[in-house]
C-alpha cells in the first residue's frame, strides 16, 4: 500500500511539474514590461513570490538583488503579493534598491506557476524553460548557487 502510495505521489508531481511546464508564466513588471518563461531560454529563472509584511522575505531580498546583478546566466523576477497596496510594494522595491523585475501579484498571477500557500516562495526554471525546484520559505543566495552549481557539473562532470 505504502509503494502505491509513493508511486501515485510521483506520477502526480510529474504531472504538476509537466503542467507548469506546458503553461509557462507570463507577468507585467511595475514598468509596464512584459516577461514570459519563453523570453528566457538559455537562462536560470527565479521566480520568488514575496509581500511588504513577511519578514523572511525582506530578508532575502538583498540575497536576490546580488545574485540578479552578478549573474548573467540568471534572471530574477520578483512578485508582490501585496494587490491591495501598489503604492507601498512601489515603495519597497524603492528602498530596498530592487533591480530585477517586480511584478505586483495576487492569487491569479501566482497560480500561473502554483497555488502559492507559504511566502516566501521561490520557484527555479532550468535554462531549457522545465521546473528545476522550488522552495518555500526563506532562500538564501548560497543555497542557489549551490544548486546551480550541482546542476552545472550534472552537465559537464
Amino acid at each position: 500500500m505504502k509503494q502505491r502510495n509513493f508511486i501515485s505521489h510521483i506520477c502526480l508531481s510529474m504531472l504538476l511539474l509537466l503542467s507548469i511546464q506546458a503553461y509557462g508564466f507570463q507577468f507585467t513588471d511595475i514598468n509596464g514590461k512584459n516577461h514570459a518563461l519563453s523570453d528566457y531560454k538559455g537562462r536560470w529563472v527565479l521566480v520568488n513570490f514575496w509581500a511588504t509584511w513577511c519578514p523572511p522575505c525582506l530578508k532575502e531580498i538583498p540575497d536576490l538583488v546580488s545574485l540578479y546583478e552578478s549573474r548573467k546566466d540568471l534572471i530574477v523576477i520578483g512578485v508582490a503579493i501585496d494587490e491591495a497596496d501598489p503604492g507601498l510594494v512601489l515603495e519597497f522595491v524603492e528602498s530596498m534598491s530592487i533591480s530585477y523585475p517586480t511584478i505586483i501579484g495576487d492569487r491569479r498571477v501566482a497560480a500561473q506557476i502554483d497555488e502559492i500557500s507559504l511566502l516566501p516562495s521561490t520557484y527555479l526554471y532550468d535554462p531549457t524553460g522545465n521546473p528545476a525546484a522550488r522552495k518555500q520559505g526563506l532562500i538564501t543566495r548560497a543555497e542557489i548557487e549551490e544548486f546551480l552549481e550541482s546542476k552545472s557539473k550534472e552537465v559537464h562532470p
